[in-house]
């Protein structure tokens, strides 16, 4: 997994918190990822949106892909096609896709970089695995979340941002055996490079196997733990997680996570995980594909400016590609 890695002995460490005095979330649910097809065929796992859990506002969905080995001409993106009134987040782990979208924002996402666009108002992208990889297969590893806006930002121009996977803030557990990556938001004063329209907290941790991370955490923030590979406790109840599972947390000031004393050997290095939170936005939301606002007449409106070609010219070099009004991803 080539997403980030450092020496966590040289990194900037996170505190210790007692057991005794501290409000610990408790682990509320654990929601096992089903799966779906999107794009041009790729499997994705979602463990939302999904009849466990319809929406972990403000986030409206979280789609894994992968790890996958691909084989000669199996690797598939998406088509061109359109979002309105959302943020799409694309972290690359393993492997490299291609971004490209109307406002011209885009380029080459690969080994722990994050692609951030800012639909607003409308946008129309396209992800595609590079042409090396359909032609000579390889490992793909990747996950996109949909973070939404609130009534007021839904109508903000398009806006696009690569991080680079050396722009990430770098932290060590307390006890020094976990890696920290904060993407976005921040974590006991570290901030990530992502710039947020809604108040978000983003991190990648590899948790060393048998070791266990606190980290403090927004009251007004939710809390969610997603396993991306290995496995290990959610809470101080240590509820089990594995890959493919997300825990979801209820309030308190901090939430405890710790890694199974083995692994598998694709979580080797340890428990690697998402730990997302965000500020809950608390207004009626409708949805319809790639078009996610607040009134079913605001989605009837979406349809229409896309099909009257209100949402950026599709380069003509890309013109091969077709173009989905109901695409997901």
């Amino acid at each position: 997994m080539p997403a980030v890695t450092a020496d966590t002995l040289t990194l900037p460490r996170l505190d210790a918190l007692p057991d005794g005095g501290t409000s610990w979330r408790p682990v509320s649910s654990v929601v096992t990822a089903t799966r779906a097809v999107e794009g041009e065929g790729f499997v994705v796992r979602r463990p939302f949106p999904g009849y466990e859990l319809p929406m972990a506002d403000p986030f409206l969905l979280l789609d894994h892909i992968g790890a996958v080995e691909y084989a000669p001409g199996e690797a598939k993106g998406t088509a061109w096609h359109p979002h309105r009134g959302f943020e799409t987040v694309t972290y690359m782990i393993d492997g490299a896709f291609e971004h490209q979208d109307t406002t011209g924002g885009g380029g080459l996402i690969t080994d722990g970089a994050t692609q951030w666009m800012t639909a607003g108002a409308g946008i129309q992208h396209i992800e595609a695995p590079p042409e090396q990889l359909v032609a000579k297969g390889g490992l793909f590893h990747g996950v996109q979340l949909w973070v939404n806006l609130p009534a007021a930002q839904k109508w903000l121009p398009p806006r696009y941002q690569d991080i680079g996977a050396r722009d990430v803030a770098l932290l060590s557990g307390h006890d020094g055996a976990s890696l920290v990556r904060v993407i976005a938001g921040e974590v006991a004063g570290h901030r990530g490079p992502g710039i947020t329209h809604t108040p978000i907290t983003y991190l990648h941790a590899t948790v060393a196997p048998g070791s266990r991370l606190v980290l403090p955490w927004p009251r007004d923030f939710n809390a969610l733990v997603y396993a991306l590979a290995g496995q290990g406790y959610a809470g101080i109840e240590r509820r089990p997680v594995g890959e493919g599972q997300l825990a979801v947390f209820g309030e308190g000031e901090a939430l405890a996570i710790a890694a199974a004393d083995r692994q598998p050997v694709a979580a080797a290095a340890g428990w690697e995980v998402l730990v997302l939170g965000g500020f809950p936005i608390r207004e009626q939301v409708a949805r319809y594909g790639p078009f996610v606002m607040n009134t079913r007449e605001e989605i009837v409106q979406a349809v229409e400016d896309f099909r009257a070609g209100r949402m950026g010219t599709v380069p003509a070099v890309r013109v091969p590609h077709r173009t989905s009004a109901d695409a997901e991803v």
